[in-house]
């Protein structure tokens, strides 16, 4: 009966009087068959995470990397303290209807034969898009293999549209070539501050209290280029970078929220669980910034 005071509470705090905590998580893995710079965009992500003394987590599809030199790049993650996680060989988004259960559990299989091939990985397993089924069936039925499996959680809790700022960047530098794409470092952190504020706000509001965040990155280039000032500037707004395996240990990571179609932040799922108004969906889209881009000329 206390709960919703103590959430009213939590939101009036500061956000400088809360222990924030988060870890950094990346998806994908770079693809150099497609991407003639992935060795360059690998080092360059992890020299960021190690110079800043970070140690984060990439959750793998098999498809971006089933090559000897991509399975090179993300063998560098574990070489230097990071964690290696499933996030599916295909990439399947499991509320298309053409995507059965069975393919979608042998798609996850394959992944970690892949991943066995790499001296250590974790069995965290990242649903590719955030889509945890559109039906009970789809959404029931992955949480038991997963279980039965021995999979840990890989939820996020902070989710974003690095993926859609990624995109305006790339295509901006093949129109301006030779110009600095300086000019887009400002949005993409204002981004990613604005991202973590809300849903450590919509934590506060749906758990009561602060829990250990789970940020969504990707292996892209916007993050190559500008992963040291995400790091500055989360740092600057009062949070402290852990572990993925520090923030796992949080208990939010273990609830699976009975809500339908299932999927997005581990967070929003609670709050859309609970009824609270004003919850966007999907929760990070291309539609929410699109508008912002455009009105920079970018």
């Amino acid at each position: 009966m206390f709960k919703p005071l103590i959430a009213a509470l939590a939101l009036c705090l500061p956000l400088a009087s809360m222990a924030q905590r988060l870890a950094l998580s990346f998806d994908d893995g770079y693809d150099p068959d497609r991407l003639p710079q992935a060795r360059a965009l690998n080092n360059q992500l992890l020299k960021a995470l190690k110079d800043n003394e970070v140690k984060s987590i990439l959750f793998a599809a098999g498809a971006r990397v089933d090559s000897q030199e991509g399975m090179n790049l993300v063998g560098q993650w574990l070489e230097q303290g990071h964690q290696v996680g499933n996030h599916g060989y295909s990439h399947l988004n499991l509320h298309q209807d053409q995507v059965s259960l069975d393919r979608y559990l042998s798609d996850i299989e394959r992944n970690e034969d892949l991943l066995a091939r790499l001296p250590s990985w974790t069995r965290r397993y990242r649903f590719p898009y955030l889509k945890e089924g559109h039906t009970e069936a789809r959404r029931d039925g992955v949480r038991q293999w997963l279980s039965a499996h021995g999979y840990g959680p890989g939820a996020v809790s902070i989710d974003a549209s690095d993926w859609y700022y990624d995109q305006r960047l790339r295509a901006w530098m093949a129109q301006h070539p030779g110009q600095s794409p300086q000019v887009f470092r400002q949005p993409y952190i204002r981004h990613l501050l604005d991202r973590a504020d809300y849903y450590a706000r919509l934590a506060r509001q749906a758990t009561g209290r602060e829990i250990d965040h789970v940020l969504l990155l990707h292996t892209n280039t916007i993050n190559a280029m500008f992963l040291d000032d995400v790091i500055a500037a989360l740092r600057e707004a009062g949070w402290t970078l852990i572990p993925p395996q520090e923030a796992y240990a949080d208990a939010v990571y273990q609830e699976a929220p009975d809500t339908l179609p299932a999927g997005e932040s581990i967070v929003w799922s609670l709050a859309r669980k609970q009824g609270l108004p004003n919850l966007r969906y999907p929760a990070e889209s291309e539609k929410y910034e699109k508008h912002l881009f455009d009105a920079l000329g970018l």
